[in-house]
């Protein structure tokens, strides 16, 4: 039989064994895939949260300063509250004293990020979970709060460095959750139904703001 193998037999067997060969190879290529994709999501399984490191950060270049685990609840955003919301205060004080307060455990409060006057972000609760912030529940849950340091009634403590900052950090969570870059979900303080406070005040300069966060967002696209 051999003998009698014609040049386009051969060219056929050739072809057929290249099929397999690519056949096979696309299957091992599938089936990396599928275990590397199993690897990224097999914490979606319930009760099963997403691996974490300690010291870990959300936002390239900030440094990380845990806040007293009193001040915030474990969760697994955004699996199990949607993330739709920017939350701006301000510290009413300096940037260590805010610090402070957020790693006491008697202060029951604390928020994600603090950006200082030198344009510099400090994490103290991962996005992940939800940080007393807000003063209202649901507006913890679905949101992220960034401190800035400084006082209401002092415009200079709003520094050029702070601003641009601060916008490059809510332009990289509105992108990573798809929040719209706009008033109604990038809010400050005082907008918080029931609360009593008043930050970020009449000296933060939400136009300039929202301008910045619009321009850093077309950076992080």
């Amino acid at each position: 039989m051999g003998a009698n193998r014609t040049p386009r037999d051969t060219d056929r067997r050739i072809g057929r064994r290249a099929l397999i060969v690519g056949g096979a190879a696309a299957a091992v290529g599938t089936a990396v895939l599928a275990r590397d994709e199993l690897s990224r999501l097999w914490w979606r399984t319930p009760g099963v949260e997403k691996p974490r490191k300690a010291g870990e950060v959300d936002f390239r270049g900030a440094r990380w300063l845990a806040a007293s685990e009193a001040n915030w609840r474990r969760a697994d955003r955004p699996d199990d509250y949607r993330v739709d919301m920017v939350v701006v205060h301000v510290t009413q004080g300096s940037l260590d004293s805010a610090v402070q307060a957020f790693r006491d455990p008697g202060h029951q409060a604390a928020t994600h990020y603090i950006v200082g006057k030198d344009g510099g972000v400090t994490q103290m609760i991962r996005e992940l979970d939800v940080a007393f912030h807000a003063g209202a529940r649901d507006y913890n849950e679905r949101s992220v709060g960034i401190e800035h340091e400084g006082f209401v009634d002092r415009p200079q403590d709003f520094t050029d460095a702070m601003y641009e900052a601060s916008a490059r950090l809510t332009a990289r969570i509105c992108a990573r959750y798809g929040i719209p870059v706009d008033r109604e979900h990038i809010i400050g303080h005082v907008e918080v139904p029931g609360t009593d406070h008043t930050d970020p005040g009449p000296h933060w300069d939400w136009n300039r703001y929202m301008k910045l966060v619009r321009r850093a967002g077309t950076a992080v696209k």
